[in-house]
């Protein structure tokens, strides 16, 4: 018992100092990079000469999607060992080109297939930070049709020249992601995004939270009143007449995007999709997913299933002719059609059993006159 007492009292703090010693090899944190990366006067001159900004917004950084799913500075750049702090730059000043591929196996494959990667044999690379933004690349499941577009195709490409044959090319451009026709093998969906009539802006999912006096948690517990998993047209009205007690006109601003998937990487020419027909037919496939977006400010999304007969309501705005026809201006149409053709209807059986009241009537008028 005694030797167990001895080894113990000899074991522990050796024990104690392994861990708390600093090890050759240990992990780098990203606060230990942000040191000198959170200083937006930082830059370099690289190889040609030009000037590269070296700022890291910390703010930005952690709502990113690597930040997020707790992606380090050194698992991307690999090569940072260790840092030394007593030199004027703590790692090397040329570091490897970061592969995105390493993680991102299956897009990197689609991508090789595709005509932005065919560039490069014309001597035009076009590499992942190109489109995306290292650091500050946020989750693109929410992104709108706009944000996609202006922030990936429209940086090089200008839709308006090359779709000469396409009728309402702006609305098509408003609603529907390039990827949607130019990724045909890619699944895609309808998003819906509560947009406030009063204040012309989309409503932010945490002000619509506060406002409802719920969470994300809770939120389909609120709405849902059949239990189903899915929102039908009934429980959005709902949740518009909610939000109007708040003083919030919703709306509901409907457009297609593709999954993110990697598929949607493997953009060819040639190969987009010009069948008007796919989008345009009462049973187009298009449809059949249709979801509410919600997001936090914290980078927390939440997909809620809508029934898709919704698109085919006054409060959602979506502009797919044939598939998505508001059924309550049909409806308004068809009764307009029908008070036409009875109000004709009454008018003549009216004429018609007047008739012997019309004409003794004028009988009276014409004695009374001799």
């Amino acid at each position: 018992m005694r030797k167990r007492k001895i080894l113990c009292s000899v074991v522990s703090p050796i024990l104690l100092m392994l861990f708390l010693l600093p090890l050759p090899g240990m992990a780098l944190e990203n606060d230990e990079c942000q040191e000198c990366h959170s200083d937006d006067t930082l830059e370099r001159s690289d190889s040609s000469g030009m000037k590269e900004l070296l700022f890291v917004d910390t703010n930005r950084f952690k709502y990113s999607v690597h930040n997020v799913n707790g992606v380090a500075c050194i698992d991307c750049h690999a090569d940072i060992e260790e840092l030394d702090m007593d030199s004027d730059v703590p790692h090397s000043v040329e570091l490897a080109n970061v592969v995105c591929e390493n993680c991102h196996e299956e897009i990197g494959e689609a991508y090789s297939n595709s005509v932005h990667k065919k560039a490069g044999h014309k001597g035009v690379t076009i590499a992942c930070y190109a489109c995306h933004e290292y650091h500050y690349t946020t989750p693109l499941a929410i992104a709108s049709v706009a944000d996609r577009q202006n922030n990936f195709c429209r940086k090089c490409h200008d839709p308006g020249k090359f779709h000469e044959w396409l009728p309402q090319k702006e609305t098509h451009f408003d609603f529907v992601e390039c990827t949607v026709c130019h990724a045909p093998e890619t699944p895609r969906h309808v998003n819906l995004r509560i947009f406030d009539l009063v204040q012309d802006r989309f409503l932010e999912t945490d002000e619509m939270l506060r406002l409802l006096g719920t969470d994300f948690a809770g939120f389909m517990a609120l709405l849902d009143s059949d239990k189903n998993e899915i929102i039908d047209s009934k429980e959005l009205f709902d949740l518009v007449l909610l939000l109007r007690r708040w003083g919030v006109r919703a709306t509901f601003h409907g457009e297609m995007v593709a999954d993110i998937e990697a598929s949607v990487h493997q953009v060819n020419r040639g190969a987009a999709s010009s069948e008007c027909i796919q989008c345009h037919s009462i049973d187009s496939p298009f449809f059949q997913d249709v979801r509410l977006v919600l997001s936090k400010s914290d980078g927390t999304i939440q997909f809620h299933q809508v029934d898709r007969q919704v698109l085919g309501t006054y409060h959602v705005e979506f502009n797919a002719l044939g598939s998505t026809r508001l059924r309550l201006l049909d409806q308004i149409g068809l009764l307009l059609v029908v008070g036409g053709f009875l109000f004709v209807f009454c008018h003549l059986s009216v004429r018609l059993l007047t008739i012997p009241l019309r004409r003794k009537k004028q009988q009276n008028d014409d004695q009374g006159e001799v």
